[in-house]
């Protein structure tokens, strides 16, 4: 009798979809009863555990810590230059975030910068030699070399917010478009017509989503954009500054702006001051995230707030997810690929 497959080969290994389903729960609350986190309960780990029994599931991290094969350590890599990291709240309440879900494994974070060739040259030497288990990825711009990088690595990543719809990667975003929306419908529904936007940068999906969402705005409510109504900028500060002069150069009627992020709301309010325009009076104002800058800004900022430590959180469970079941992600068809997506809200305060 021929014996096909090398003996135990041809046994299909169940998956970690397998036991979540088996189990009634989520991939990630498995990834957690797996890696040992104290965050379940005595019910769900005795169900998560009774479904691995019954499947005889055989995580690969365990194969690989038997192999002594495993390095406990996640990288967090940003893509950024040092300052902006530490000068944009984004940054910190992601980190917040992945920081408290990982606390409550055995994994140890690792923050890699990498904003520039040098950095990116060393990070890609570090990361072949396999000297973590998994990466994170926030602040990704669409012609980032890393996110393929890692793909031919085959090291399990994560990515916050995808470079494009048909990003390869695993991600966890915000709803842009949703959010962008409910922010100019707000503006809308206070009376004003001439509504501006400052873009983030554009090489961003999430930027794009969320051009995409001010345009919808407009239309569904029967304004045309207004192409001189919309200036490009780079999320910071004196970019929000540089575009709010641009556009009371080219239209000095606007009557409200909806800018990116809070940190370019902070800019264009400055700009606003300086010729002499009153908030909201004058010109209403939005931001984006609702970070403690939205908040400790004369007058306080209404803002679409994105779950950001959350997001961060939500990270890290699908990351946990990739490592024990150690299938690459890029390799997966679309249908197999893991995108969550967290709604927004609009928080309104005295700015609009």
């Amino acid at each position: 009798m021929a014996v096909k497959g090398g003996g135990s080969r041809g046994v299909r290994r169940p998956t970690l979809e397998e036991v979540a389903a088996r189990a009634g729960v989520g991939r990630g609350t498995v990834s957690r009863v797996i890696n040992g986190s104290p965050r379940v309960s005595d019910t769900t780990r005795a169900a998560v555990e009774a479904a691995v029994a019954e499947l005889g599931y055989v995580p690969n991290t365990a194969a690989r810590a038997l192999a002594a094969n495993r390095t406990d350590a996640i990288a967090l890599v940003v893509p950024e230059p040092e300052t902006r990291f530490f000068a944009e709240p984004y940054f910190s309440d992601m980190l917040r975030g992945v920081g408290a879900e990982i606390s409550d494994t055995e994994m140890q974070l690792l923050l890699i910068f990498a904003g520039s060739d040098r950095e990116r040259q060393r990070l890609a030497q570090y990361l072949a030699a396999h000297r973590v288990d998994g990466v994170l990825l926030v602040s990704v711009h669409a012609d980032d070399p890393l996110p393929d990088m890692l793909g031919q690595l085959e090291i399990p990543a994560v990515i916050s917010g995808p470079r494009s719809a048909r990003e390869p990667l695993a991600s966890v975003d915000s709803d842009n478009y949703g959010g962008a929306r409910s922010a100019v419908e707000h503006l809308l529904s206070r009376g004003r017509g001439r509504i501006a936007h400052i873009t983030g940068r554009l090489d961003v999906y999430g930027a794009q989503r969320r051009v995409d969402g001010y345009r919808a705005a407009l239309r569904d409510a029967g304004h045309a954009a207004d192409e001189q109504l919309i200036e490009v900028g780079d999320f910071s500060e004196e970019g929000g500054h540089r575009a709010m002069v641009e556009l009371l150069r080219r239209r000095p009627d606007v009557d409200a702006v909806f800018a990116a992020s809070d940190v370019t709301a902070a800019g264009a309010r400055r700009a606003l001051r300086e010729a002499g325009r009153r908030i909201p009076d004058d010109v209403a104002l939005v931001g984006y995230d609702d970070s403690a800058i939205a908040r400790h800004m004369e007058p306080p900022l209404t803002s679409v707030r994105q779950p950001i430590e959350e997001m961060g959180r939500a990270m890290i469970d699908l990351l946990l997810s990739e490592i024990a079941d150690r299938r690459p992600t890029a390799s997966r068809g679309p249908e197999q690929r893991h995108r969550t997506v967290l709604a927004t809200q609009l928080v309104e305060r005295a700015s609009s």
